[in-house]
C-alpha cells in the first residue's frame, strides 16, 4: 500500500550498482526503503537519500520486507550539518541516541525532539548544548529521570549546592558530603534546559564552566543507568 512519510535520512546504502537503501527516522521509527536509481546524477532521488535530508516521502510500504520509494519532496538539506564535521559527529550522535531510546519506548514525541535538535544544531545553535538537552529529555523515555526540582535525599528545595550521578540528582547543603561542588549556575541550568521546549529557543548563552559541568553530570548519568553506549559518542569524544 501506498504510505507518504515525513522523515530523515539515517542512513544510505549503496544497493547494486545505481540504487540505494536508505533508513528513515519517523514518528513510526525506522523503515528501510529501497530507492532504485538513486546514485545517478540525473535522478530525482540523488538528493533526497543523502544522509540527514529531511523530507516527505511517498512509498510503497511493505511491513515485511522492503518498501520502495515512488516520490520525494525535501523540506531541508540540513547543509550546514553536511559541510562541519563537528556538527556531523553531533547529528550522528543523537540520531544513534533518539534510535536507541526509541527502541525502548515507542513514542512520536521522540522523533519530534530528535527533529527540533537537528534542526538547531543545523541554525548554527550550540551542537553540545543541544545534544544535552535532548539527553536530559530523553531520561523520561528511558524511566530514569533524576531529581531535579528537589533534594534527591531529603526533598527539600531548599540551599541546593551540587548535582550528583552517583545520588541521581540535587542535592541540598544538608545533605551534602564529598560529592563535588558545581557552580550555582549549572543548577538553574539544568532544571532549565531539562523543561525548555527545543523548537522554541531562540537564544543560548551558557558559561563555559557551565556547559563543561552539564555535560560531565549527563555523561556519567547515561553511563551508570542508562545502559547505553554508543560508538558514535565515543568518537565525538575524541573529536572534541
Amino acid at each position: 500500500m501506498y504510505k507518504k512519510l515525513e522523515g530523515i535520512v539515517v542512513s544510505e546504502f549503496t544497493y547494486e550498482e545505481s540504487s540505494k537503501i536508505i533508513k528513515l527516522f519517523t514518528k513510526d521509527g525506522v523503515i528501510s526503503v529501497i530507492a532504485k536509481g538513486a546514485k545517478k546524477l540525473k535522478s530525482p532521488f540523488f538528493s533526497s537519500t543523502s544522509k540527514f535530508t529531511y523530507g516527505i516521502y511517498n512509498i510503497i510500504y511493505k511491513e515485511n520486507g522492503l518498501s520502495r520509494l515512488v516520490d520525494t519532496d525535501i523540506l531541508d538539506d540540513f547543509r550546514n550539518i553536511k559541510k562541519d564535521i563537528i556538527k556531523v559527529s553531533y547529528a550522528t550522535f543523537i540520531t544513534e541516541l533518539s534510535i536507541e531510546v526509541y527502541k525502548h519506548e515507542e513514542n512520536k514525541n521522540i522523533y519530534d525532539l530528535y527533529l527540533a535538535s537537528i534542526s538547531k544544531i543545523n541554525r548554527g545553535f550550540d551542537p553540545l548544548v543541544i545534544s544535552d538537552i535532548l539527553e536530559l529529555k530523553l531520561l523520561d523515555n528511558l524511566g530514569i529521570r533524576p531529581v531535579i526540582d528537589k533534594c534527591v535525599s531529603c526533598g527539600s528545595v531548599k540551599d541546593i549546592v551540587t548535582v550528583s550521578s552517583y545520588l541521581g540528582g540535587f542535592v541540598c547543603k544538608n545533605c551534602h558530603k564529598n560529592e563535588p561542588l558545581v557552580d550555582t549556575r549549572t543548577i538553574s541550568f539544568i532544571r532549565g534546559l531539562y523543561y525548555i521546549d527545543i523548537a522554541r529557543i531562540s537564544k543560548l548563552d551558557i558559561p563555559d564552566k557551565v556547559k563543561k559541568e552539564i555535560n560531565i553530570f549527563i555523561n556519567d548519568y547515561y553511563d551508570r543507568y542508562s545502559g547505553i553506549y554508543l560508538k558514535s559518542k565515543s568518537m565525538l569524544e575524541s573529536i572534541k
